[in-house]
């Protein structure tokens, strides 16, 4: 199996175009102690030439344009087969109409998430080219690509631009089909693909347990952050993620689970991890985790070292 990190930011990528919190000025100031970063996104590929993206984002493009493996090897082709969009917000599914130039391929989604991306606007994708599968959650689902993908719950929230206007009505941690992980499956060897989670479970842990690779939701290094600089009145949590640090947070929550390789994906501008010489980020390091960037592959080969 071939993993390609499409995409390693939050919504909004580093830098983040109406941002100027530290991060994101030394990301416009080119600064080599950070990278810029599109938003989350995973290719995965069983044969290096035919490939499924896992979430496809507004930077989908671009992402693209700046990865060999993914242009077109003729007049009219590409190499990518299909999507699978774990959730329903903005980040996973506009990349959509970025492949509305008449190529097939196949989009896959839980019920409601289909529900976010038919319809309106995204009727431009021809229907006699884009074939929409629509799973059920805990059953695989043969990708006819070499691997099989089983969508799971993983605690979560309706996406944001379909949540009520009174906040005691949102429902937080939720467990449902609009926010789900992807286990992908080839010869018994399990990867999983998790930018969305607010809160770990044991069954989440028990699920994990002896995976070969887990991207996991590092959105936040800790809950607090992104008010404590400034930048929202939302905690982590209540934008539907786990923070990095803490008690209840993904390094603590998942320090027993037999992983061979954790990395945290969909990490966000306000993020001090993302420095490459920060106290963060070695603290992530010590922990066994690796910082994504764009453009990061892993063969499953080098797992095994």
């Amino acid at each position: 199996m071939r993993f390609l990190v499409l995409g390693s930011a939050a919504g909004g990528g580093l830098p983040q175009w109406n941002c100027l919190c530290e991060n994101c000025r030394l990301a416009y100031a080119n600064s080599p102690r950070i990278k810029r970063r599109t938003q989350a996104s995973l290719a995965v590929s069983a044969n290096g030439e035919d490939w499924m993206i896992l979430s496809a984002t507004p930077d989908l493009r671009q992402q693209i344009i700046d990865n060999p493996a993914l242009h077109p090897k003729s007049l009219r082709h590409s190499p990518v087969k299909a999507v699978f969009a774990p959730n329903g917000d903005i980040d996973n599914i506009a990349g959509l109409l970025v492949m509305r130039e008449m190529q097939p391929f196949t989009f896959f989604a839980t019920e409601a998430v289909m529900a976010c991306a038919s319809g309106g606007v995204f009727g431009v994708l021809n229907a006699e080219l884009v074939a929409r599968s629509t799973v059920k959650l805990e059953e695989p689902v043969d990708t006819g690509l070499g691997f099989a993908i089983t969508p799971f719950v993983t605690p979560g929230k309706a996406p944001l631009y379909t949540e009520s206007a009174n906040e005691a009505e949102i429902e937080l941690g939720a467990e449902g089909e609009y926010t789900v992980g992807l286990e992908i499956e080839r010869g018994g060897r399990r990867f999983y693909y998790m930018p969305s989670c607010a809160r770990m479970t044991d069954a989440l842990r028990e699920r994990l347990d002896g995976a070969e690779i887990v991207f996991f939701d590092g959105t936040t290094f800790e809950d607090d952050e992104m008010i404590r600089l400034g930048l929202s009145r939302k905690t982590a949590w209540r934008m539907g993620h786990m923070a990095m640090n803490g008690i209840k947070g993904s390094m603590r929550e998942l320090a027993g689970v037999a992983i061979r390789r954790r990395v945290f994906i969909h990490i966000n501008n306000s993020n001090p991890a993302l420095l490459c010489d920060s106290p963060e980020r070695a603290q992530v390091e010590a922990a066994g985790w690796e910082i994504s960037f764009d453009g990061m592959a892993i063969d499953t080969a080098e797992v095994l070292v």
